[in-house]
């Protein structure tokens, strides 16, 4: 193979990995059990997921950026718990309570985007802190235990299935990740998101505004993780404070095995939906192999540290091109 067809090959494996990835878990999963062939069950997958799966759109745009979010399972878990007592069972409070959750989350965000852009600390430690503040104004506005009663016409709607087949969840999620890929290919938010991720120095040489979509970006993240904590509330039909405790891992490893690294400027909102996608089809054909709790965990995190470690490779061979 001559070198010309070689780095092709390289960027096109560097640029369809995560993709190659789902199709080989999926056809492992239906090696080991025939549920992987039968379109309720991947229905059932995608709903599964969604509340990750929209939470995991907005980071997707903070890391674009460079930045991270490390405070998005705290919103999940506030938002969650905000949405059910604004509800209070009752369907007439629904459309208040989803609009008021979403403008908190996206307060939140705001807040983490302007702490990032107008002070020196890093994007890791201040949504770290973020976090933590979160979890407790969680706690303390439900007085550590679940309040609120989900609208029950809600919850029957989130878990519909037209036609019996097709969760109205899993369709929310496929809007919403449509959405955020329109975005970002064809607004200049989106194309700003790269430049900035690319080189910060460059774009704020050239007249971009960093401080302004840097604000926004993390606004954005905040918003698709109070999404994500309707989603969960409206899965479950529960409030509960330590409802995404944790979800920020799945959500950053879902966007970094779609290709969004840390240093910015690469990725994109296709890759975290196929990123996503491969992390609960992994969960779940480890679950239907039957290994203990604790052996599920390490094989995941073994697929997580694998597939980055690989793309890793192939992005490395492309720069090298």
């Amino acid at each position: 193979m001559t070198p010309e067809a070689r780095a092709r090959l390289d960027r096109l494996l560097a640029a369809n990995a995560i993709f190659l990835a789902l199709i080989a878990v999926w056809l492992v999963g239906a090696a080991v059990s025939d549920a992987f062939l039968m379109p309720n069950y991947l229905f059932n997958v995608v709903r599964q997921i969604a509340p990750v799966g929209i939470a995991a759109i907005g980071v997707t745009y903070v890391m674009i950026l460079g930045g991270v979010d490390l405070s998005i399972g705290a919103v999940i878990s506030l938002t969650a718990v905000f949405c059910a007592v604004q509800m209070d069972g009752d369907a007439a409070n629904t459309l208040p309570a989803i609009l008021l959750t979403c403008l908190v989350g996206m307060a939140i965000g705001a807040i983490n985007g302007a702490l990032v852009a107008f002070s020196r600390v890093t994007p890791f430690i201040l949504t770290l802190g973020t976090a933590v503040a979160v979890y407790g104004l969680t706690q303390i506005y439900s007085g550590g235990t679940a309040r609120g009663e989900v609208a029950p016409g809600f919850r029957d709607l989130a878990n519909t299935r037209l036609d019996g087949l097709v969760p109205v969840l899993a369709i929310v999620f496929v809007a919403l990740a449509a959405l955020g890929l329109a975005v970002q290919k064809t607004t200049s938010f989106g194309r700003r998101l790269f430049l900035i991720g690319s080189n910060p120095q460059a774009a704020l040489l050239s007249g971009l505004p960093v401080r302004r979509t840097t604000v926004i970006a993390y606004a954005v993240s905040g918003l698709f993780g109070a999404l994500g904590g309707i989603a969960l509330l409206a899965r479950s039909g529960v409030s509960s404070t330590s409802a995404g405790q944790g979800l920020e891992f799945q959500v950053l490893a879902a966007v970094v095995l779609g290709g969004t690294t840390f240093e910015g400027g690469r990725g994109g909102i296709a890759g975290t939906v196929a990123g996503v996608l491969v992390l609960v089809m992994a969960f779940n054909l480890v679950n239907i192999v039957g290994l203990d709790y604790h052996l599920q965990l390490v094989v995941m995190g073994a697929i997580i540290i694998l597939a980055s470690a690989l793309y890793g490779h192939l992005q490395a061979r492309t720069g090298r091109a």
